[in-house]
Parts: structure tokens; C-alpha cells; sequence
């Protein structure tokens, strides 16, 4: 009986640590969807707004607007750099967010949206 009821408690704990979504939310990837343009690459993606991302992907958020830390991969042995950028974030919408760089040979890039797509099963308020 105490045992059950201590597995109870427990799960309520974890249950409520969880992060839960509504019928509406947005996704952002640094994953490359369009793999025909020059020198774009796949981004690592840091932080958005105040939160860090780790390696989940696609990160799922609020619609709103945020700052965005992306972060470009190895290229000719030059480590990544971060980057900043703002994005508005409508709902039930994945966002794929690269690098592009300069050219083939230098480090020098800037963070883009590669592709924008909807988001099968969410449900958008407006």
C-alpha cells in the first residue's frame, strides 16, 4: 500500500514537470530542407528567447517573436560562430534555419530561412 502510493506521487511529480501543448504550437530545425542552394548548410541551434535548445529537434515553441542564437557548423577546418537573429513565429508553422555562407572557402556566413512549412495536425487560432 505505501509502495503504491509513493509510485503515485512520483509520477505525479514527473507528469507535472512536463512540458504540454495545446492545439497550437510552432517548430524550429536547423536541419536543411532545400539541399540545392551554394554553400547553405545545416545550423546548430543555441537558444531561443531565454531558453537553450540542446539537441532536441525540431524545438517546439510559442508563436511569437524571438531572438534566435544559430550557430554554424565546421567549414574548412574554421570552428562554428554564433549568430543572432529575430524572427516572428507564426502558428502551426516549422521553421528550417540554416547557415549561408559567403562563398566556398571563408567562414564569413549570415542565418536564413531555408523553408517554411505548416505543421500537419496543429490547429491555428486565427
Amino acid at each position: 500500500m505505501h509502495t503504491k502510493w509513493i509510485c503515485t506521487a512520483a509520477l505525479a511529480t514527473l507528469a507535472s514537470g512536463c512540458q504540454t501543448w495545446g492545439p497550437t504550437w510552432s517548430e524550429l530545425s536547423g536541419d536543411r530542407y532545400t539541399a540545392a542552394i551554394p554553400d547553405r548548410r545545416q545550423a546548430i541551434l543555441i537558444k531561443v528567447g531565454d531558453e537553450s535548445i540542446g539537441s532536441v529537434v525540431p524545438y517546439r515553441v510559442a508563436p511569437g517573436t524571438y531572438r534566435i542564437v544559430v550557430q554554424s557548423p565546421v567549414r574548412n577546418r574554421f570552428r562554428g560562430t554564433e549568430r543572432e537573429m529575430t524572427l516572428e513565429i507564426e502558428p502551426c508553422k516549422r521553421y528550417y534555419i540554416n547557415a549561408q555562407f559567403d562563398n566556398p572557402t571563408t567562414p564569413a556566413w549570415h542565418p536564413v530561412i531555408d523553408y517554411v512549412e505548416p505543421i500537419a495536425g496543429c490547429r491555428n487560432p486565427g
